[in-house]
């Protein structure tokens, strides 16, 4: 049995929902012989990081999928690119507002994705839901998770990836737990 470790965020933002947390509760908690280990993640930079690494390290996953919301985005997207930099518009679920600092000083600039983020998209699109591979994870805590988990990582066989959703006025969470299916089953391919 294969397993992947998917993350997802608590609502931020004065929101009382987050799309990747809709999407993540219809997923079943087996695809296949993929079991999915699912993990709510704070919406605060550094420490969501950490506990995903601790739950990685503790259900001895394959893979982390962590999955996250970008409002205004009309499509999902797996990303391709995660920086070393973080800038917040909004202040973080605990306040804290890093504005163009680095995440880890000695670190490297950016890490690719370890998922094939190409073949992620067109299966998305083959089952009815519009997906586009995207160039970068953006500046937020999203991309504070996904930066540390590849960091953390690098040069094992864990495979780390993100997944941006659209908000739920845009797409729907059974649209986007489909899409999240069809990625997680070409991600095991």
């Amino acid at each position: 049995m294969k397993k992947l470790l998917l993350t997802y965020f608590e609502p931020f933002g004065g929101s009382d929902e987050n799309a990747s947390q809709a999407a993540a509760a219809l997923l079943p908690d087996r695809i296949g012989d993929i079991e999915i280990i699912k993990l709510e993640l704070p919406v605060v930079f550094g420490k969501c990081a950490e506990r995903a690494i601790d739950a990685a390290a503790a259900n001895g996953a394959d893979c982390v999928l962590s999955v996250g919301q970008a409002a205004g985005r009309g499509q999902v997207t797996p990303e391709l690119v995660a920086i070393n930099y973080m800038d917040a518009s909004i202040p973080d679920n605990d306040g804290n507002s890093p504005r163009g600092v680095r995440i880890d000083e000695s670190g490297a600039d950016a890490y690719f994705s370890t998922f094939p983020v190409r073949e992620m998209a067109a299966a998305i699109n083959e089952v009815g839901v519009h997906a586009a591979v995207s160039y970068s994870a953006g500046a937020y805590v999203c991309n504070d998770v996904f930066y540390r988990l590849s960091h953390r990582f690098r040069g094992t066989d864990v495979r780390v990836g993100f997944i941006h959703v659209p908000d739920t006025k845009t797409l729907a969470p059974t649209y986007a737990a489909r899409a999240l299916e069809a990625a997680i089953k070409i991600a095991f391919c």
